[in-house]
């Protein structure tokens, strides 16, 4: 008996320092000066541009992230990271949301991601999301051609909101792209940057923290995740006031451009 317990003591110690080992060696590798530069500047581009738009966080830092991190690591990453540039910007322009209206397209966005949680276990995701990939290239290309319409005199009804947002979330849990389709429709009623934004950014940011959670359920989220978040934090809060700065600073002829742009080079990640 004391034999066997000291047998099982040294094997866990051990363990433990073998599991410590372990850590120092994912600790060392962020702290890798090349690595740690390209993760940095990847967070910087993506909040630089959550900052300006209030989307494609993912999309811009994705670009990078995911040749440097396994997708293990940095989807978790580019998910936590999101979600506080959203919250940073949330709060910079705060006089601007539209709580009463977002909060229909985020009821009909929760609806929409049960379905899409179904469908991911029961289609070809990678089919769909080279579908709607094509449909997001088709139109940014059409809509960078044509002329931005005049903000739309009818008001809209909450059940127009709710569909939407049900279309988001269904498009979301099968692209991570849930802002896709209400930005789409913020640019065919003509909305102004600040009425967009007010609606659409809490919108993305509640998504994305539901996304999160069932994350958090799944244990995905890593000591490694938290460390790399810590590191860049200073990149990831200048590019994220760097990008409000801009916002305000462009009109809405130039920011809706910006979005077209950013939703072409979207489409053709997911369509290539």
């Amino acid at each position: 008996m004391i034999a066997g317990s000291r047998s099982s003591k040294m094997i866990s110690c051990r363990t433990s320092q073998s599991a410590r080992r372990g850590f120092g060696r994912q600790a060392v590798s962020l702290l890798h000066p090349m690595s740690y530069l390209a993760v940095s500047f990847g967070i910087f581009d993506g909040a630089l541009i959550s900052g300006l738009m209030g989307l494609a966080f993912s999309a811009a830092a994705g670009a990078i992230l995911l040749h440097v991190l396994p997708p293990a690591d940095a989807v978790p990453l580019m998910m936590a990271c999101s979600i506080i540039t959203q919250l940073f910007s949330l709060v910079m322009l705060r006089r601007g949301i539209r709580w009463h209206g977002c909060s229909r397209l985020i009821i009909g966005g929760v609806l929409g991601l049960l379905p899409a949680l179904y469908l991911l276990q029961h289609i070809d995701a990678g089919l769909f999301r080279t579908g709607f990939g094509i449909f997001l290239v088709a139109y940014a290309s059409c809509m960078l051609i044509r002329p931005a319409v005049d903000c739309a005199a009818s008001s809209r009804s909450p059940l127009q909101d709710a569909v939407v947002g049900f279309g988001g979330g269904l498009v979301g849990g099968l692209t991570a792209m849930p802002g896709a389709l209400p930005v789409i429709w913020c640019d065919l009623r003509g909305m102004p940057r600040e009425q967009q934004r007010g609606l659409v950014q809490p919108f993305i940011m509640v998504m994305q923290v539901f996304a999160l959670a069932l994350m958090l359920c799944r244990h995905c989220i890593t000591g490694e995740t938290l460390l790399s978040l810590t590191m860049n934090l200073p990149a990831l809060m200048t590019g994220a006031a760097l990008g409000v700065v801009m916002f305000r600073r462009i009109d809405d002829v130039l920011f809706r451009r910006i979005v077209l742009s950013v939703l072409l080079l979207a489409g053709l990640m997911l369509a290539l």
